[in-house]
């Protein structure tokens, strides 16, 4: 049997305020492509459909257009919520996809009903396990602590449970969590429950397959559990990721192999470090151009418009930070008593930005500490009284 295994769509997010939909269109195209062109019986979804649980209205449209493309596919499918989705929301009609060969798994109480495949070596058993929020859980299976292992040992005793009475057929579990081991990325949410979110990967032993959800980065953790990682990057941190998705083959046995396939880059990332100028004049930096693009710049004293010089060669330019060099970066001590907020605000502005501010800069502030006064025609002094 060969499986397909992804997770982390996240349909709906935006890349620093730039549409994603299209980019994610594509991934569908090639997901479909992949199911065709490497035969595969089983494409399995762990979590995170969507970014968040009320998803925009084209988010779901895209949705929708994958997930009928899959029921049509030669492939069976097994998809389980993450923490960004709604359980309820993404799992509704999933006993009437169930009769399409499409598996929809947000319940909790159904993780010990499996998806039954058959090949040639007999039967295997695909157990979804939704993400699973500590707090509910504690309460609804009387677990004895608050932490995601406790959940998810809860779900994994359940699902052995079914698997002896079934005479242990090969198994495959989706899940949602971050297990030990795992690298993070700044685009994942934090689902730490007082600091116990840690999930051991010995919770699973003796599952054939584990497909997990949850972090961006692929990962095999070990050869039986694996993350896929999101296909595509979401965040500058994954900006050296390779993205796309695991082949799993079973034979009779249990996990046979293993390969990745790596999913298209609509448009890579790139991050940037050096003053204005040399980003807009050395060679070196052409092959961002056509890249989302991070700036970091390097400059004494702040540049003017940096953002739209930079866009003027980097079209893609979404994140700009500052960091000049260490010698520059001088941080004093103002004095504040007897001296008013506009003062020590044009103080500020020339002490981060290395030059004063302009005669309209100037106004513009001295109007903000006004509107912020009781009375708008008293400049307010610190230490007055």
């Amino acid at each position: 049997m060969r499986i397909l295994h992804t997770s982390d769509w996240h349909l709906g997010r935006q890349f620093h305020g730039q549409e994603m939909l299209t980019h994610q269109a594509a991934f569908v195209d090639h997901l479909i492509a992949t199911i065709d062109s490497e035969k595969v019986d089983l494409v399995v979804v762990a979590g995170d459909v969507y970014d968040r649980a009320l998803p925009p209205v084209d988010a779901v449209a895209l949705a929708d257009e994958a997930f009928a493309r899959l029921a049509a596919s030669r492939a069976r499918v097994v998809v389980t919520s993450g923490n960004h989705d709604s359980a309820r929301r993404l799992g509704f009609n999933a006993r009437l996809a169930d009769a399409a060969g499409f598996h929809l798994r947000t319940d909790a109480a159904r993780v010990d009903e499996p998806v039954l495949l058959t090949d040639e070596h007999g039967t295997v058993a695909v157990y979804g396990i939704p993400y699973l929020e500590p707090d509910v859980m504690r309460q609804a299976w009387d677990l004895p602590s608050r932490s995601h292992e406790a959940a998810l040992s809860a779900a994994m005793t359940r699902i052995r449970t079914d698997l002896s009475g079934r005479g242990q057929p090969r198994s495959v579990v989706l899940a949602h969590a971050f297990v030990m081991g795992g690298p993070a990325s700044d685009s994942e949410r934090d689902i730490a429950v007082g600091g116990v979110s840690v999930v051991s990967a010995e919770v699973f032993e003796g599952i054939d397959y584990v497909a997990l959800g949850h972090l961006h980065g692929r990962h095999t953790l070990t050869p039986a559990i694996r993350y896929s990682g999101s296909p595509l990057a979401y965040s500058f941190s994954e900006a050296d990721h390779v993205k796309g998705s695991w082949l799993i083959d079973l034979d009779a046995r249990g996990l046979a192999g293993s390969s990745f396939i790596e999913a298209p880059v609509p448009r890579p990332l790139a991050r940037i470090t050096g003053t204005l100028d040399d980003l807009l004049t050395a060679e070196r930096f052409s092959s961002a151009e056509g890249s989302w693009v991070q700036a970091v710049l390097t400059d004494p004293v702040r540049p003017a418009q940096a953002m739209a010089r930079l866009e003027e060669r980097f079209p893609y330019a979404v994140a700009l930070q500052f960091a000049p060099p260490a010698s520059d970066r001088h941080r004093r001590r103002f004095a504040v008593e007897g001296r008013s907020d506009h003062q020590i605000a044009l103080d500020f502005v020339a002490d981060v930005r290395g030059e004063p501010a302009s005669d309209a800069e100037s106004a513009l502030l001295r109007d903000a500490c006004e509107a912020c006064a009781n009375d708008p025609e008293v400049d307010v002094v610190v230490g007055a009284r």
